[in-house]
């Protein structure tokens, strides 16, 4: 049971080329667009010349039953722990075994010291947090390749392995707005980065790229736990959703294998808050390195937004699965003084009146939904129909780039910054001495 990401993992590194055991099904839920495909042969392995075909998650029940299905593995993020114990019920009275894979089956070992950064939810800081550690690393001399969080939406033959280096490689793989989030900021700032579908040739890929690599940093996607073996485990915590981390699964198994926890968007989060996650982490992690930070907003040309009536975009995954009530553009407009927030949900079309429907509590913000050239489209022309005097756009991405938009817009842009001390600049520093990446550097200069 998958959305394309952590079910293909698994199926990669327990049961392809296994003969314990026959796949017959995957099912998916979450993303719009992917059903009705199959596993393709060229990357199931031997024991399936015809590929295993992807189902949509409300066939379990029968599917259970046709196929004679004997055990069932959960394998998707950033769901309630109620969410998951209902499907295990749903499981266990259709006849089957609920199945739940560790990290000590799944984890590949990399022969680079590799760097993984989680989260206890959806939209706490990766992103941003990866980015920062990269630059930091790559300012030391270093030689830094990114792998992402799969988001395989297309051709899954075809993204087997994905390097992005330039931004054209985002037309050249047919990415989604999704996609680019993840990817173009680490573009843009000089580093490589790598995703796909087969993480162990992906990571194979990444410690032989063709521009060096001296180490791998693993940014995270949703709440999931590491793809590879780490040597520094780094989880982000949101003191807006605090708690959430012992609520949605697999954020506790993350947070609980964590070196180092940052305490994320101190700057505009409330105190109770901030100290429900330090009581928390005191509790069950009492060895890990606790940072606080912010991730402190910043337009180029807030003179747009002042005092007008604005459309605000956020990013769509942190406010749907995520249930994010806020994200970076609606932080920045408050900052910035905007005047009135205007609510999309009159001027919706298309896929984006389904995603209203599917997540009512989104409020007065418009995901960037972005899966396929329809959501696209409909994004587009939401944007254009709705009465305001600008936009607001939070996503990472230029969406200008993708989408026209006919009236004036700001981007967000966000970057993490630790507070006090320790700081993650201490950790990184930490962190290159023990994996004496400072001789593998003099050793590559000379």
């Amino acid at each position: 049971m998958g959305a394309a990401g952590r079910d293909f993992h698994n199926f990669n590194t327990v049961y392809r080329d296994n003969e314990d055991y026959e796949v017959v099904a995957f099912t998916a839920t979450q993303i719009p667009n992917i059903l009705d495909r199959k596993y393709p042969a060229a990357l199931a392995g031997k024991l399936y010349p015809e590929g295993i075909p992807i189902y949509d998650e409300k066939e379990l029940v029968t599917l259970i039953s046709e196929l004679k299905v004997d055990d069932v593995v959960f394998a998707y993020s950033d769901v309630t722990y109620e969410h998951v114990m209902h499907k295990a019920a749903i499981v266990n009275e259709a006849g089957a075994n609920f199945t739940l894979l560790g990290y000590k089956e799944t984890a590949v070992k990399s022969t680079k010291p590799l760097i993984s950064v989680g989260a206890t939810r959806t939209g706490c800081g990766k992103s941003q947090t990866s980015r920062m550690i990269v630059e930091y690393l790559m300012e030391k001399g270093l030689k830094v390749v990114a792998i992402r969080h799969p988001m395989p939406y297309g051709d899954l033959e075809a993204q087997k392995v994905q390097r992005y280096a330039i931004l054209d490689d985002l037309k050249k793989h047919k990415c989604t707005i999704e996609e680019m989030e993840e990817y173009e900021p680490h573009i843009v700032r000089g580093n490589v980065i790598y995703a796909g579908v087969d993480y162990e040739a992906i990571l194979r890929a990444a410690e032989n790229d063709p521009d060096g690599c001296d180490v791998v940093v693993w940014d995270g996607g949703n709440n999931d736990f590491p793809f590879y073996v780490s040597d520094l485990h780094i989880t982000v915590t949101d003191p807006h959703r605090a708690g959430h981390g012992m609520k949605y699964y697999p954020g506790e198994t993350t947070l609980r294998m964590s070196d180092v926890v940052i305490i994320n968007k101190i700057d505009t989060a409330h105190p109770d808050d901030v100290n429900t996650i330090r009581n928390l982490l005191a509790d069950i992690i009492p060895h890990a390195i606790v940072i606080d930070a912010a991730s402190p907003v910043r337009i180029n040309t807030p003179e747009i937004i002042r005092n007008k009536k604005v459309l605000i975009v956020e990013d769509g995954p942190t406010l749907t699965h995520g249930g994010m009530k806020l994200g970076a553009g609606t932080v920045a407009a408050r900052k910035y003084g905007v005047g009135e927030i205007v609510d999309p949900r009159p001027y919706l079309v298309g896929e984006l009146k389904d995603t209203f429907e599917k997540y009512p509590d989104i409020g007065v913000l418009l995901p960037a939904m972005g899966y396929g050239n329809q959501q696209l489209k409909d994004l587009e022309e939401t944007i254009n129909n709705c009465e305001c005097d600008a936009v607001v756009i939070g996503t990472p991405i230029d969406l200008n780039r993708v989408i026209e938009i006919n009236k004036p817009s700001v981007r967000v842009f966000y970057d993490l910054q630790s507070i006090g001390t320790p700081r993650m600049e201490d950790v990184l520093n930490n962190f290159i001495t023990e994996q004496n990446l400072l001789m593998t550097l003099e050793a590559e200069l000379s």
